[in-house]
């Protein structure tokens, strides 16, 4: 058994509902719609043999509709088969969460939501991982602006003193170029 014949496995289970498979350099994609997501994922569990679930990311397409695309790789515990599942999300929909089938989607999927803004239905504990629960944005949008957005947190992380002062690894904040900027062993003569 390959990913390649669980491809067409499910092709021929899930016809129209999915709507396109890719190989690329020996990966396999299947394209999903979203409503098949849940069913798709438990088959590949539960009759296909994909015991975990390595990640789940987001893909934020600002400009297209739907924005998102959800994407969750999977593999077998021995590494024999891997498989890559998308599925297109518009901005008001819910994901069906996957931690119902691999208890390990948990955390990735609250980093998703923390971080892109796509909730899960169904998931045991969704709150912002990484983020303060309040905090208004998701950082990992397109239209979070790169110098970030005002904020009601207090500055309570600076400090005097760079925890690495002195320490085994220096750097020159004004160095001329790249090479000089970046961190290096420190080098005592």
């Amino acid at each position: 058994m390959s990913a390649a014949s669980d491809v067409t496995k499910l092709r021929d289970s899930f016809g129209e509902r999915i709507l396109k498979t890719v190989e690329f350099r020996g990966e396999q994609t299947v394209i999903a719609e979203l409503g098949a997501l849940h069913e798709l994922l438990a088959k590949c569990r539960n009759e296909l043999g994909y015991e975990m679930v390595l990640d789940v990311s987001s893909v934020d397409q600002f400009g297209e509709h739907p924005r998102f695309e959800i994407v969750y790789e999977i593999a077998t515990v021995d590494d024999s088969k891997r498989l890559r599942v998308k599925a297109k999300v518009a901005e008001d929909q819910d994901v069906p969460s996957a931690t119902d089938i691999w208890p390990g989607a948990d955390w990735h999927e609250r980093e998703v939501y923390d971080l892109m803004g796509i909730p899960f239905s169904g998931h045991p504990n969704l709150k912002r991982i990484l983020m303060w629960e309040g905090y208004p944005f998701f950082p990992l949008r397109k239209d979070f602006p790169l110098a970030g957005r005002p904020s009601e947190m207090p500055d309570v992380a600076s400090s005097g003193v760079a925890p690495l002062e002195g320490g085994p690894f220096v750097t020159c904040a004004g160095g001329e170029d790249t090479v000089r900027r970046e961190p290096r062993a420190h080098v005592v003569e």
